[in-house]
């Protein structure tokens, strides 16, 4: 029994070992864990004793793995290897069968788990829940539910987001409106990308009724990694505002948008904020901005408690709008 016993806990770590990617660094270490991406000049391993590590491409000197991985070494140039194997520093060894292939660490641009439809494909997002219920002198229901969703595939990014807020205070709706938003990045180089964007805002309380904007410009991606990403856009838009009273505004505007988040203490807590400010070109308004910024904690890999704090304005315009909210709630991610 106890010699069948130390068999199968031999099969058992030896089983585990198999499976276990190593990374071997230029200074000598060797790193075990499980390869989790690379991308943006960092790979990230992740690991037992140290929780998710980012590593510099540029310090890596070979690795491995037993598992399969999409290997790209251009935006079209992708390659299932069904293991890597280790070579001489700076090189890796794509095992597919009987035709290995050594490539350049320097000409691989990322490394994933394959997807099973589209490879290449990246997809993250979240969606924020959040409800306080009040019972005093005034009662009062409020309800905030957002999304915000990225899919990356080659040159191609989409981005979706969408907001819906409901307030009651005694019975009385004193907040009641919805928004929603896609946009469409080209990249045209690693960093430079073009962005295509339609908006849609609409309030059924404030005299600000409905925003719908169309708008295209260059952006800049300063960085997109397992870590957080941060990028820039500059936008000509084309707006439209209709007041409850029936009057309508139509102008075009520049703007500035802003996506930014960071993952800080071993991923387990996330800064974000993002938003746009603008100011139209005839000068109908004085400027118009729509921001938030907040912060997530982990409680497991897909579920968050999070608060955020919204600001949405209009100044100068015929009717002016200025809201700001406060939220404290639960999430999902992925």
């Amino acid at each position: 029994m106890l010699s069948r016993s130390m068999f199968f806990l031999a099969l058992a770590a030896t089983s585990t070992a198999t499976f276990a990617d190593t990374v071997w660094m230029k200074n000598g270490d060797r790193l075990t864990g499980t390869i989790r991406v690379f991308d943006g000049g960092k790979l990230v391993l992740q690991t037992e004793y140290g929780g998710t590590i980012p590593l510099d491409w540029k310090k890596v000197a070979t690795l491995e793995s037993d598992r399969e991985l999409l290997i790209k070494q251009g935006d079209l140039d992708g390659e299932r290897a069904k293991s890597l194997r280790r070579a001489e520093d700076g090189k890796v060894i794509l095992a597919n069968g009987e035709a290995p292939k050594e490539v350049e660490l320097a000409s691989i641009e990322q490394i994933m788990k394959p997807k099973p439809l589209v490879e290449d494909l990246t997809w993250t997002g979240n969606v924020d829940l959040a409800l306080d219920y009040k019972r005093a002198e005034k009662d009062t229901d409020d309800y905030d539910v957002n999304f915000k969703t990225k899919a990356r595939h080659g040159r191609w990014r989409h981005n979706a987001s969408g907001e819906f807020n409901r307030e009651f205070t005694d019975d009385e709706k004193t907040t009641d409106n919805w928004e929603a938003e896609y946009a469409l990045d080209r990249f045209i180089t690693d960093k430079f990308f073009w962005q295509g964007r339609g908006e849609y805002k609409r309030d059924k309380i404030e005299d600000l009724e409905r925003q719908r904007t169309l708008g295209t410009g260059p952006g800049y991606q300063f960085w997109d990694d397992e870590l957080g990403a941060f990028s820039l856009a500059g936008l000509v838009n084309r707006s439209d505002y209709q007041f409850a009273n029936g009057a309508e505004e139509n102008f075009y505007a520049i703007s500035m948008k802003w996506d930014y988040n960071r993952y800080l203490v071993g991923k387990t807590v996330e800064l974000f904020t993002s938003g746009e400010v603008g100011r139209p070109l005839d000068n109908t308004a004085d400027y118009a901005l729509d921001a938030e910024a907040g912060l997530r904690y982990k409680l497991t890999d897909w579920a968050s408690l999070n608060m955020k704090a919204e600001k949405d304005q209009v100044s100068g315009a015929r009717e002016n709008l200025d809201e700001t909210r406060y939220t404290v709630g639960f999430g999902v991610g992925w």
